[in-house]
């Protein structure tokens, strides 16, 4: 058994109708971040309201029946339903059959996917959560819930660009917040820090290598020039186009 050691409110109140009714539509359709594996299952896989759940029962079921989401993977709350001491959720369209959405596909050029996918690009395969109380659900809010189910889902809502920025080495995260570009930094990267170039040039250097030029600015003002090699930074330089007695031509519009 997982120890974590989330205290739970000590209530005898019942849960309320209105209560019920603003948890199922505080949880619905809501999507997280697993922080665990989560294993495929028709049986609910149960964990307590104080956070604990059995480790090795979802380690043998994850062996048994495949992953429905892996560590870091954006999960969905497809149904809630509350039972007199459980609160049972539906996720990533559970284990039923025929839903309408398995058997839409979208496409072009011949080519088709389908629509419910993982972002694994597989076929969604669901899983059922049951959120287990020591007596009957107790009153409390969707907030609540979340903050019980924190052991295994991350609530909090993050975009892709900052999930991948929190995985950056430190020097390339700060120059991204600083919006200035270093050498050793990946075309995407370059974009987050300084958004899309005016107008990209290539050359062969005397060494036989292809150079890519990103230019940022325009003329009269500070242009900086982004130079790639293979994919990555290797010069960052500035200077001012028609300024000063410079006679630098004004640049082509943006491709």
């Amino acid at each position: 058994m997982l120890l974590l050691g989330i205290s739970v409110p000590a209530r005898g109140d019942k849960l309320s109708f209105d209560e019920q009714m603003e948890i199922e539509r505080g949880l619905t359709a809501e999507f997280a971040t697993a922080k665990v594996g989560l294993p495929h299952s028709k049986k609910a896989l149960v964990i307590h309201s104080d956070g604990t759940y059995d480790q090795g029962a979802w380690t043998r079921a994850m062996q048994d029946n495949g992953p429905a989401a892996r560590l870091g993977d954006e999960i969905q709350i497809t149904r809630v339903q509350i039972e007199s001491n459980k609160i049972l959720l539906e996720i990533n369209g559970g284990t039923r059959s025929g839903h309408w959405y398995d058997h839409v596909q979208v496409g072009m050029g011949g080519s088709t996917t389908p629509v419910h996918t993982n972002q694994n690009g597989q076929a969604a395969n669901g899983s059922h959560l049951a959120l287990v109380f020591p007596g009957p659900v107790p009153s409390l809010k969707s907030a609540e819930i979340r903050r019980m189910l924190s052991p295994i889902m991350d609530f909090e809502k993050h975009t892709a660009s900052e999930q991948y920025m929190d995985k950056l080495p430190e020097p390339i995260k700060k120059a991204i917040k600083e919006q200035h570009a270093i050498e050793g930094m990946d075309r995407d990267q370059v974009l987050l820090a300084l958004g899309k170039p005016r107008n990209k040039s290539r050359q062969t250097n005397a060494d036989g290598d292809e150079l890519e030029d990103w230019i940022y600015g325009e003329p009269p003002g500070k242009m900086i020039f982004v130079t790639f090699n293979e994919g990555k930074v290797v010069k960052i330089s500035e200077s001012y186009a028609n300024v000063g007695g410079m006679t630098s031509p004004p640049l082509p519009p943006p491709r």
